[in-house]
């Protein structure tokens, strides 16, 4: 396939408003995809070269893209960067550019774009900015105007698509297997190697057989299980019986690959964190007793001095690329170990949590960094309602109850793994984290914030839909609103996206994409949200609504609340 082929697919899943229609360009897409190139395409799709574990990004800035538009075009940075702040959109401003040049019939292939781009997200060293600008103006002079857009997207990290990862699913299922709704039969291989590409690969070449033999790897991290909700200690017992207990942390999930000397480090968004752990390395090096292991951990920053574990807003900074060594030494990171998934060649998923937790203490030798979790198992509402209480008291955000024979489920959220956590009268159990879909321009003092009101959704994951469920106009600094309006920015759209459901139509569209952690006094029932609407049945929505805290650099969108989770929260807070 030549790349103007492909972008002619991207122009199609840009413009459409319907998640059937996605489904349906995917499914197109990927039946004309050769079994050599279908694993690049779903990468490029992604906005990507290669799965989200991996450390390969283009990474380059604004600035340098620019200067590739102007050395291709014959013009000037600053007659680029002027064009992009009038748009706000560098793909467009290089497609207008080039529309000047007339450049048709481009016959420059997936293969050879996509060659390119691994090529300039390797090159580094000395002279890197002006080697990886050269590649992209090669690039850019042989691509007809279409092309050129999404290609300048894609290094800039910004690719405008919205599509999820069901929606691929979706697509490659009703490409090769005939029928979206199996999906499911991709889904749990994906949930174990979190390659989308991968899958495609395997599905193009080998067929379904093949896709159930993919399994747990050193090195390709496992999709997260996730927890349920229940609202009391009393409902825990009466639906789960007997189950382990072990106290909830407010931390960073970090999943922990070893393979010999080997480190790496995975965040539940998948994203490669290796680097900005040594602490953590080095930990696991000395205090794993094992050749090849995967954990599954929180981990939180620490302070020495008071001997006390930090808030997530305190744990937070330590995601950055830069002054890595410094912060560690200021935020030391301590990490929970909670679960073992793969121990010396073999997966450990299927088995038994009971099982799983004895290889853990077999496995993890407590030396002050990785600390195995203590756990109690309980049978009675009452012992749990004491170690709910306990928790609590030592500033932690609750306890996390789970079934004693559940398997690890990877990428799922049922009730073998339940979180209990505070109440404060007044308000709900727990916080929701939504995703915001959009803003309301502001008035009076706020029309220099550019943000007045933020439309928030959570997530359906079922139809792979984000569903309207508030507006939010307190909990925010003046300078909170002044950054979500930068943020939001660089991601709107002109037009509602394909994954958004929404009665409700703001100022401004954006990706969803940013997810924030909100608390509410309660929830109730809106015929203007579409947040478990039905045609007899209004919506839920969320009564005085305040932002807590931002929560997308350690939460995917999908990771937000569901519609199934805050169906569940509004009959509870009844009860």
């Amino acid at each position: 396939m030549i790349f103007c082929q492909l972008s002619e697919y991207f122009e199609k899943l840009e413009g459409t408003s319907s998640r059937l229609a996605l489904i349906d360009i995917l499914s197109d897409l990927f039946k004309k995809s050769e079994k050599d190139e279908i694993e690049k395409i779903t990468y490029l799709v992604q906005g990507r070269i290669a799965p989200f574990f991996e450390s390969l990004e283009i990474g380059m800035a604004e600035k340098t893209v620019a200067q590739s538009i102007a050395s291709a075009y014959g013009l000037t940075k600053e007659d680029v960067i002027k064009l992009y702040n009038k748009l706000g959109d560098m793909g467009i401003a290089a497609e207008r550019l080039n529309s000047k040049f007339k450049i048709q019939n481009s016959k420059l292939s997936v293969e050879k774009v996509f060659e390119v781009l691994t090529k300039i997200a390797k090159t580094n060293g000395e002279g890197t900015v002006e080697k990886r600008q050269n590649l992209l103006i090669d690039l850019l002079k042989n691509m007809d105007s279409s092309s050129a857009k999404y290609l300048v997207r894609i290094p800039l990290g910004n690719l405008r698509l919205g599509i999820g990862d069901p929606t691929i699913l979706d697509g490659l299922a009703k490409a090769i297997l005939g029928d979206k709704s199996k999906r499911k039969l991709l889904e749990n291989a994906y949930n174990r190697t979190s390659d989308l590409g991968l899958i495609a690969k395997t599905l193009k070449e080998k067929g379904l057989s093949a896709i159930e033999k993919l399994t747990v790897q050193v090195g390709k991290p496992i999709r997260s299980e996730l927890c349920e909700r229940l609202p009391n200690p009393e409902k825990a017992i009466e639906k789960m019986e007997k189950v382990d207990v072990q106290y909830k942390y407010d931390g960073f999930r970090v999943q922990v690959h070893k393979n010999g000397s080997n480190i790496s480090m995975y965040s539940r968004n998948l994203e490669n964190m290796t680097h900005m752990f040594p602490e953590l390395i080095e930990a696991t090096k000395k205090q794993v007793h094992a050749e090849t292991a995967i954990l599954d951990t929180e981990a939180l920053a620490y302070n020495p001095d008071s001997e006390e574990f930090l808030p997530f807003q305190e744990t937070t900074k330590r995601r950055r690329k830069h002054g890595i060594a410094e912060m560690a030494l200021k935020l030391p990171l301590k990490a929970f170990v909670f679960d073992i998934l793969y121990k010396n060649g073999k997966s450990l998923i299927d088995e038994p949590l009971s099982k799983r937790l004895e290889i853990l203490k077999e496995t993890v030798r407590e030396d002050g960094v990785l600390i195995p979790t203590k756990n109690q198992i309980v049978s009675d509402a009452k012992t749990l309602t004491i170690l709910l209480e306990d928790s609590i008291s030592k500033g932690l955000e609750g306890i996390v109850v789970k079934k004693l024979e559940s398997k690890y489920e990877a990428g799922a959220r049922n009730f073998n793994w339940v979180k209990l956590k505070r109440h404060s009268a007044g308000e709900l159990n727990d916080t929701i984290d939504c995703v915001i879909l959009g803003y309301v321009t502001g008035k009076g003092k706020r029309i220099s914030f550019g943000a007045g009101a933020l439309l928030v959704g959570v997530y359906d994951q079922e139809k792979d839909e984000f569903i309207s469920v508030s507006k939010i106009g307190t909990g925010l600094s003046d300078n909170e609103w002044r950054e979500v309006h930068k943020r939001a920015d660089k991601i709107k759209v002109d037009h509602k996206p394909a994954r958004v459901n929404s009665l409700i139509t703001p100022s401004v569209w954006i990706k969803p994409e940013i997810v924030i952690e909100v608390l509410a006094d309660e929830i109730t029932r809106s015929p203007i949200h579409t947040a478990g609407k039905t045609i007899d049945e209004p919506g839920y929505a969320l009564r005085f609504p305040r932002l807590v805290s931002f929560r997308d650099k350690d939460k995917k969108p999908e990771d937000a609340t569901t519609v199934k989770e805050l169906i569940q929260m509004y009959k509870d807070q009844s009860k």
